[in-house]
C-alpha cells in the first residue's frame, strides 16, 4: 500500500523509478543468462544479503547449467564468499533462489547438502585429527548406497597423493594436499552442483597450478561446479561462464573467454594497463 501511495502521490517520479527498477532487473536478468542456453541447475535472482546495517550483496542475479563451470571472480570483499553463504544456507538472504527447478527458501543447509548441493569452503575445514581415509568417508554420511567404497578408490585415482596417505592425520598434510581432501571429500557425496570458494588461497604457484588441475579434470568427469575465485585468470581460463562482482554486484557476466580478453577485466583482475 506504501508503495501504490507513493506512485499515486508522486506521479511521474514513482514511474520513472519503477521503470528504471525494471531496466535493472532486466539487464541483470540478461548478464546471468549471457553465454548459457541449458536449463539451469542454478538460478539466482535479486540475492541480497546484509550484515547488520551493510548491504553486503546487492541484488545478484547467477545461473549456472548442468555440466557448466561458473567462475565468479572479484576483488577480496566483493561479497562472493557471502554468495555463496546465502546459495547454501548458511546466512539469511533475500531475493530468489532455485535450485534444480525448485525454490529453496528456508531449507537448511544438510538438507541441501542430501540433494546434491555442496561447498569446499574457503580454508578446506578438514577434520584435522582424523586420517585421510576417515574424511572421505565422512564426505559419504549422507549416502546409504554400497559403492562408497569403489568412489574411495576413484578419489585416489583423481587425487593420487592421497593414495600414498591413506591413513595419514589430515592436519599433518600441506595446505595443498588438504584442499584436495576438501575437494575429494566433497565428490564423495556425488554433489550434483559443486560450490569451490577460493581454493588457490593460501598456497604455493605450484599447488595452485595442481588444485586447478584437479577442478578441470573434476569437471571433465561431469561434475558442475561453480567456482569462486581471487585467481581471475586461472579461474577464466578453465570456465565455460564468468561473472565480475564488485561491491556487492554483479557488473559484467558471458563467456569465459570474452571476459579474458575485455580492457576493463583485463585492467582490474589480469594486472594489465589499458
Amino acid at each position: 500500500m506504501n508503495a501504490m501511495n507513493g506512485m499515486n502521490g508522486s506521479g511521474g517520479v514513482a514511474t520513472d523509478a519503477v521503470a528504471a527498477g525494471m531496466a535493472a532487473a532486466g539487464k541483470r536478468a540478461a548478464v546471468a543468462a549471457a553465454g548459457s542456453t541449458a536449463a539451469p541447475v542454478l538460478s539466482v535472482r535479486g540475492l541480497k544479503v546484509a550484515y547488520g546495517g551493510i548491504q553486503a550483496v546487492k541484488g545478484v542475479d547467477i545461473d549456472v547449467a548442468a555440466g557448466e563451470l561458473v567462475s565468479l571472480i572479484g576483488a577480496n570483499g566483493a561479497g562472493k564468499t557471502t554468495t555463496l553463504k546465502a546459495i547454501t544456507g548458511m546466512l539469511p538472504w533475500a531475493g530468489a533462489i532455485s535450485y534444480l527447478g525448485r525454490p529453496i527458501a528456508g531449507r537448511k543447509s544438510f538438507e541441501l547438502l542430501r540433494e546434491g548441493l555442496v561447498m569446499v569452503p574457503e580454508g578446506r575445514g578438514v577434520f584435522a585429527r582424523m586420517s585421510i581415509t576417515e574424511n572421505l568417508l565422512m564426505g559419504a554420511h549422507v549416502r546409504r548406497d554400497r559403492e562408497v567404497q569403489s568412489d574411495i578408490e576413484r578419489m585416489f585415482g583423481l587425487f593420487p597423493r592421497l593414495k600414498e596417505r591413506a591413513q595419514q592425520l589430515a592436519g599433518t598434510m600441506s595446505g595443498g594436499e588438504q584442499q584436495m581432501l576438501a575437494m575429494a571429500r566433497a565428490l564423495m557425496s556425488r554433489p550434483k552442483l559443486l560450490l569451490l570458494d577460493e581454493p588457490s588461497m593460501g598456497l604455493s604457484p605450484i599447488m595452485v597450478e595442481k588444485v586447478f588441475e584437479v577442478v578441470r579434470a573434476v569437471h571433465a568427469e561431469g561434475v558442475t561446479i561453480l567456482l569462486v575465485e581471487q585467481n581471475a585468470r586461472l579461474a577464466l581460463q578453465i570456465a565455460d561462464r564468468g561473472y565480475v562482482m564488485d561491491s556487492g554486484e554483479v557488473t559484467l557476466g558471458g563467456p569465459a573467454a570474452q571476459l579474458l580478453n575485455d580492457p576493463k577485466v583485463r585492467a582490474a583482475y589480469l594486472g594489465e594497463e589499458l
